[in-house]
């Protein structure tokens, strides 16, 4: 109530004063700035204020923004046209100035072309880089995690918003904060792994860079964005408990500590209810309990979601009226043109006015908070941008952390690091030319690939051999093209087929539509194949004529999720008339070429979420048996062999197996029976079962997605250049059977194996080994007893006792021995990067703070309770080196 009096006399006093408008008095405090503008915006400018999209303003466009808007994310095409005027001259936005001007020439027309002149935030993503071509490029996030180590990320995380600070990116949709607790997530790529604790260091680390340059964090997804499976995004019924002890706690971390003032939330729903439209999500927890004054924003379309996926909101604009009273302030959509599904509340009168000028209130002060009303053009020299984008010391800090996310998993005999003397080497995968960056990626002009960088290193004294092996799928069949099928005779052909759609499941009646269909290749998730017809019970027939382009016995079929059938010249072929699973349903068949062949196929859906292929393996390019063969002859040539296997994941690209796909474990057994040396480096952002070949190979290494200098870094690790000294941020198990699988799980007062299997992972959390040894003696506490307000200090020596120089990566792990709420069996508390010479040693040090050491009692209280704490040191979460008992009084 007193800000807002005082607010009310600033602006009272610069009316008088004649500095009119008030809200573009740089002199008044915020808070006075945003509620003299707030009181002159109509509720069509209040709206726009809480709606962001991708795009810009030009000449066909503007029109449709005279009320303004929160924000854009620039699109990336050729060329870019002023707001009110003309083509701004420069190539594609590859150039970090030509994007500098097109965020000017926007920003242009809606400063000086609105009624009140509110300018923009234009945001992007920078997971791990600023996605926009020639942007440095790092390690993806699983990587960065796998340093553990903050000051990297410091260094990284201020190298990215150095260059997009340069571009005029005010805003970034970063960083991905959520508990990667099962492996099967396809995004646990894009995440910090599996612990609160370590997630919230490099959280907190990440965002502080950004925020001390000015440029606003939105740390996502809220909350929780895996559900049962490791499935994207699927619903989750989490209680207050694991809400608070595990989910919950690197957001409050880089939130207050972080100082991150925005927020995106999950397209999940907790407890039923969209985190979307989640009041006591965005309400009570968030802005409330935690006094959050930052502004929350939902990920692109999650708004509408609670219409078509939820199912809990009437249409849009109930969607909207829901959202923006329980707690969200900004829409995210995807185009301009989704504006009118949801602004209808905010003209109607249904959603409270004090709901939107909340809203409005956080996003103006962000605004203001921002400079942009003072400072809203991006500085566009050209020298002086070039100058601080993708520069030579940018490049160094992502080589460096490339090197320091890898992760040594295997090392028999010493076999590694290798010699640079020797003749031949063989470099097989076709990860080893693709140079994969991971999930929301920019595209540096500067990507060198574990072959170049190994090329680079010994090239001239060596003969590196490639071989492309086998890729990361078995392609044995593919989508029939449309060019071969048609319509009509042979002389009057129309592309494609005959399709007729039923509002039945029965194919009877009249269709409620007809229409050619130039493939068979559908996805019909969210919608219908058309609006007249229901989203979950339909049937559709395609008639027509196919083509075969070849002569020979080949194989013709359905994939999807059946209830399908086909027939080929009147002859039933595959039959899955029911709704059952999900197939791929194949058929021998005699072709000849240029010939044509009656063909239809139909389908029903009675509930939804349909898949159908016409598929066959006529023109099939799968040369797996080929391409491995020519691996071996390649391996059998070498004194050793680096084998770089990949896996495929990503947004709503959950993994069911975490095996290498395709046929790679075949290869990496059918080289290993060369006999030759073997190392096989693993490209990917998840944990990988490796039972069926890890005793076949010498080494093994988890590279991730290393990031645009990962070849050079990968170089100088193969052949000892740069001691590995990473540790896994997430539990790598035998098998799936054991999921979920993470370290610090609560006591179950049973065993660790299953009937038929350990329950032990493959490599533990924390795990990662080096070319020295440590050795860690003389464990010490300053007090062995204390009271539970008070904090203690351990110590232990640490020695380097090998021959090479190195990192290691130090961790303090904390038991409850006692406690009247169960606790896990063990927690990261502390974790230190340390660089030894070989043969010295370091005093190491912890202090263990109350924090460390409370819980949450049975009335969700954090206190620290008397009795024993288990204080640990050790390699890895399973390779604890000492251990002392402190007291808690």
């Amino acid at each position: 109530m007193r800000k807002i009096l005082f607010a009310f006399l600033c602006v009272k006093a610069a009316l008088a004063s004649g500095q009119l408008p008030a809200y573009k008095n740089a002199s008044l405090p915020v808070d006075a700035r945003v509620n003299d503008l707030l009181t002159q915006m109509t509720p069509e400018e209040k709206f726009w204020q809480l709606f962001m999209i991708p795009g810009e303003i030009n000449r066909d466009n503007k029109t449709k923004f005279k009320n303004g808007i929160f924000g854009f994310q620039v699109s990336e095409e050729t060329g870019a046209q002023d707001a009110a005027q003309q083509l701004v001259p420069g190539q594609r936005t590859e150039a970090a100035a030509d994007l500098a001007k097109k965020i000017n020439a926007t920003q242009k027309y809606l400063v000086e072309n609105t009624r009140l002149g509110i300018p923009a935030i234009f945001f992007d993503e920078a997971l791990h880089g600023l996605v926009r071509a020639n942007a440095t490029v790092f390690p993806q996030a699983i990587g960065l995690a796998a340093t553990w180590d903050t000051a990297l990320m410091h260094r990284v995380a201020g190298v990215i918003a150095t260059e997009a600070k340069t571009c005029g990116i005010k805003q970034i949709l970063s960083p991905v904060i959520n508990i990667a607790s099962d492996v099967r997530w396809g995004r646990t790529e894009e995440t910090y792994g599996e612990d609160p604790f370590l997630t919230s260091e490099m959280g907190v680390a990440f965002v502080q860079e950004f925020e001390r340059r000015n440029i606003i964090t939105t740390p996502k997804h809220f909350i929780a964005n895996a559900g049962d499976g490791g499935r994207d995004s699927y619903p989750i019924h989490f209680n207050d408990r694991l809400l608070e002890e595990i989910h919950l706690v690197p957001f409050k971390a880089v939130l207050k500590r972080g100082g991150a003032r925005s927020v995106m939330t999950a397209y999940n729903s907790l407890d039923g209810i969209p985190c979307s439209s989640n009041d006591w999500l965005l309400n009570t927890k968030l802005k409330k309990e935690w006094g959050f004054g930052g502004f929350v924003i939902s990920d692109a379309g999650a708004t509408g979601g609670a219409n078509v996926l939820h199912f809990t909101a009437a249409d849009y604009a109930d969607a909207s009226q829901q959202s923006i009273s329980h707690g969200l302030d900004v829409i995210f959509q995807t185009s301009v043109d989704h504006s009118g599904l949801f602004i209808d509340p905010f003209l109607n009168g249904k959603l409270d006015t004090q709901k939107i000028d909340d809203a409005v209130r956080r996003v103006l002060k962000a605004k203001f908070e921002l400079g942009l009303f003072e400072n809203p053009y991006v500085p566009a020299n050209e020298d002086e941008i070039t100058a601080n984008f993708h520069t030579a010391d940018h490049i160094e800090v992502a080589r460096q952390a490339a090197r320091e996310s890898v992760v040594l998993l295997k090392n028999a005999g010493q076999l590694l690091p290798l010699s640079t003397q020797i003749k031949t080497l063989a470099v097989i995968g076709q990860d080893a030319t693709e140079a994969r960056m991971g999930g929301y990626s920019g595209s540096s002009k500067s990507v060198v690939s574990i072959l170049d960088g190994i090329k680079s290193k010994i090239g001239k004294s060596a003969n590196v051999i490639y071989s492309a092996g086998c890729g990361r799928k078995v392609v044995s069949w593919n989508a029939v093209e449309p060019e071969y099928l048609t319509q009509g005779a042979k002389n009057q052909m129309n592309r494609g087929l005959a399709a007729d759609y039923f509002n039945n499941c029965t194919l009877t009646g009249t269709p409620a539509i007809s229409r050619t269909d130039e493939k068979i290749d559908f996805h019909w998730t969210l919608y219908p194949p058309d609006e007249k017809l229901a989203a979950d019970f339909y049937s559709v027939r395609w008639t027509g004529k196919l083509k075969s382009p070849k002569t020979g016995r080949y194989k013709i079929g359905l994939d999807g999720n059946d209830g399908y059938r086909l027939f080929l010249n009147g002859k039933l072929l595959v039959n899955k008339w029911s709704k059952q699973s999900y197939s791929t349903q194949l058929a021998e068949y005699d072709f000849k070429k240029d010939s044509l062949y009656d063909i239809k196929v139909e389908f029903f859906e009675p509930n939804g979420n349909a898949h159908i292929r016409l598929v066959w393996n006529m023109n099939s390019t799968d040369d797996a048996k080929s391409k491995m063969d020519e691996a071996v002859r390649s391996a059998r040539q070498a004194d050793a062999v680096v084998i770089v296997a990949g896996i495929h994941e990503g947004e709503f690209q959950d993994r069911a197996f975490l095996a290498l796909p395709g046929n790679q474990e075949e290869l990496i057994h059918k080289v290993a029976a060369t006999g030759k040396p073997v190392i096989v480096l693993l490209s990917g952002g998840s944990a990988v079962v490796m039972n069926n070949w890890l005793d076949k190979v010498q080494s093994v290494l988890a590279v991730w997605y290393p990031g645009e200098q990962g070849g050079h870094a990968l170089a100088d690790i193969l052949f000892g250049d740069y001691n590995p000294a990473g540790r896994l941020p997430v539990t790598y198990p035998m098998a799936e059977g054991q999921l979920p699988l993470v370290y610090n799980h609560k006591p179950t007062g049973r065993g660790d194996d299953y009937n038929d299997l350990t329950g032990l992972p493959l490599f533990p959390f924390g795990f990662g080994l080096s070319y020295s040894t440590f050795e860690y003696t003389d464990l010490r506490l300053d007090k062995k007893t204390m009271p539970g307000t008070d904090s203690a200090i351990v110590s232990f020596t640490l020695k380097n006792a090998g021959a090479f120089a190195g990192d290691e990566v130090v961790q303090l792990y904390i038991r409850d021995m006692l406690s009247s709420v169960a606790q896990p069996v063990i927690s990261l508390k502390g974790f230190k990067r340390i660089h030894l010479e070989p043969g010295t040693s370091q005093r190491i040090t912890f202090k263990i703070m109350p924090a460390m050491l409370s819980l949450l009692n049975e009335k969700m209280e954090s206190v620290v309770e008397p009795g024993d704490f288990r204080i640990m040191v050790g390699a890895s979460s399973r390779d604890i080196r000492l251990k002392e008992t402190l007291k808690v009084k």
